[in-house]
């Protein structure tokens, strides 16, 4: 029989009161909520230690164990640059290919499991798609992380995105609306933005300002006010400014078909002019879970996106340190 892998994840206080399965095809969009409800059933989740039910409401704190068999991973890139570290808080800057947490294909091959190899107790406080580079916070203890969450979970923490997309921007935008599945793709997990704030969804709010423009091309500051998965993609491009190498979220969400399904011809590659989608988590701002100081760090831009920007001569100057 095959070894079996496991993680577990803790919920935060702005993931409470949800159904488990709910939590589940929300948290891992990669399965429907009927999927996890067969995982749930058939014990291949647990919930504090404990066998799980679908129906059971999530509350801060809860650690949620899921179990998959060993399976041949797609290869990533595992290189990661320290920003700040103590003994009790670690801050990290990733790789355009690299997943977050243990789903789907991967396991080993996640930063959950390289920092497992260093540290005794790993926490991700705040997670990125696997194509999106730049900062990471890692709580090195449970109490740690709680604090940590807490400070998502009140809006007081400061985040701030770099993102390259098609057309030119305007010098700012402030959206305000909601963030519903789109029912005009093909692809279930898609979403798009409605800006309307009263419209039903959840609500999601970013301010976006526009640093450089040329050849079609624009990089942008993103600040989610919010936090909601696939945020910033979805709103770029409800907006009409799809992110550059996004194969979801870009020109045409069929490239996301495609790719999954290893069948990405040469016409996309170049529609999409990077492998992986543009967006770079630059800037962090919280304060300190021990002592209350205020931690700000600032992850520079990758290599890919340095490329792209200075074939399009894009060159943003002194406003990324806005």
């Amino acid at each position: 029989m095959p070894s079996q892998r496991q993680a577990t994840v803790v919920i935060s206080p702005a993931e409470a009161g949800r159904r488990l399965d709910a939590w589940l095809a929300h948290r891992f969009t990669y399965r429907s909520r009927r999927q996890w409800q067969k995982s749930v059933r058939a014990g291949e989740i647990q919930l504090n230690g404990h066998p799980a039910k679908v129906a059971t409401l999530v509350q801060p704190g809860d650690a949620v164990e899921y179990r998959m068999p060993d399976a041949a991973e797609p290869p990533v890139d595992v290189a990661m640059q320290t920003l700040y570290e103590d003994d009790t808080v670690l801050v990290i800057a990733k790789s355009g290919d690299l997943p977050c947490h243990p789903g789907g294909r991967y396991f080993d091959n996640t930063l959950w499991s390289v920092l497992r190899q260093q540290f005794d107790n790993v926490h991700l406080v705040n997670r990125l798609d696997r194509e999106t580079s730049g900062i990471v916070l890692i709580a090195k203890d449970a109490a740690t992380a709680g604090a940590l969450m807490s400070q998502f979970a009140d809006h007081t923490v400061t985040k701030a995105y770099l993102a390259l997309v098609y057309g030119s921007f305007p010098s700012q935008l402030d959206t305000e609306g909601v963030l519903v599945a789109d029912a005009a793709s093909e692809v279930r997990k898609k979403r798009a933005f409605v800006p309307d704030p009263a419209a039903a969804g959840e609500s999601a709010r970013t301010i976006f300002t526009c640093l450089a423009s040329s050849a079609g091309l624009s990089l942008i500051r993103a600040v989610p006010t919010t936090g909601r998965l696939h945020q910033i993609r979805a709103t770029l491009c409800s907006l009409g400014f799809p992110l550059v190498g996004d194969k979801l979220y870009g020109p045409d969400d069929r490239m996301y078909l495609r790719c999954i399904a290893d069948e990405l011809t040469d016409a996309d590659r170049t529609a999409l002019r990077m492998g992986r989608q543009a967006l770079h988590a630059y800037r962090l701002v919280f304060s300190h879970p021990v002592d209350g100081r205020q931690i700000q760090v600032t992850a520079p831009l990758p290599a890919d996106l340095q490329q792209i920007m200075a074939r399009a001569g894009l060159q943003p100057g002194a406003e990324l340190q806005c």
